[in-house]
């Protein structure tokens, strides 16, 4: 269960009052796959580290009583002085795992070999991406937060990263934010559109996406 009770997050930008959303209650269903639809600089990324823990609401609370991954592509988690193998045994430690397991997991997923024991801060874009999608595969969460990122690396890698997410779908499930409606239709049930500060709900992809699609023609 995924719940906001009330929630207000704004941000003040050069005086500018700017509001992701206001006084927000909602209860995401169960056992369903729902994605986040929004302009550009909707919010939709603060959102999901809402759902995530690691952004607070400026009011209200967010629920939850099953185990919720950081968001997939965003890697400001780790620590830039820490090596790839220590973020993994910490991120391990954080949620109650088996630092072994889930370090040797990341070491074959990743690819990343030698560079596991560089600092965080050594590695590019890609690198990052690729930890922080192994560390996020070898834990079994409930619910996934992709935000714009399904797979890193290359054809081969993003390969491998397809099918080992598809095995997890198997018992989890996914809050997805995505510009592709392909994508959006292959795994989500449901949607909602994040639009002036309100969060809309549709059980029906179809009609998030027209209503996504006229907020972007006004």
């Amino acid at each position: 269960m995924i719940e906001f009770r009330n929630v207000t997050k704004t941000y003040k930008l050069s005086g500018v009052e700017k509001v992701i959303v206001r006084d927000l209650s909602l209860r995401f269903p169960e056992e369903t796959n729902i994605a986040i639809l929004g302009h550009n600089g909707a919010g939709k990324s603060t959102l999901m580290r809402m759902i995530a823990g690691a952004e607070l609401p400026d009011s209200g609370r967010i629920l939850k009583n099953v185990k919720v991954s950081w968001p997939l592509g965003f890697g400001g988690g780790f620590n830039g002085y820490m090596t790839g193998l220590e973020n993994a045994r910490f991120v391990a430690r954080m949620y109650g795992e088996d630092p072994k397991e889930i370090v040797a997991f990341v070491e074959d997923f990743s690819e990343l070999g030698k560079s596991m024991r560089l600092p965080i801060k050594t590695y590019s874009s890609g690198m990052k991406a690729r930890l922080a999608f192994g560390i996020s595969m070898a834990i079994d969460f409930k619910y996934y937060l992709i935000d714009e990122v399904m797979a890193v690396g290359d054809k081969r890698f993003k390969r491998k990263c397809d099918e080992v997410f598809s095995e997890k779908l198997k018992n989890s499930n996914m809050i997805m934010i995505s510009h592709s409606e392909k994508s959006i239709r292959q795994y989500c049930q449901s949607a909602c559109v994040l639009d002036g500060g309100e969060l809309y709900y549709f059980k029906d992809i179809e009609e998030a996406i027209e209503m996504h699609e006229y907020n972007q023609d006004k």
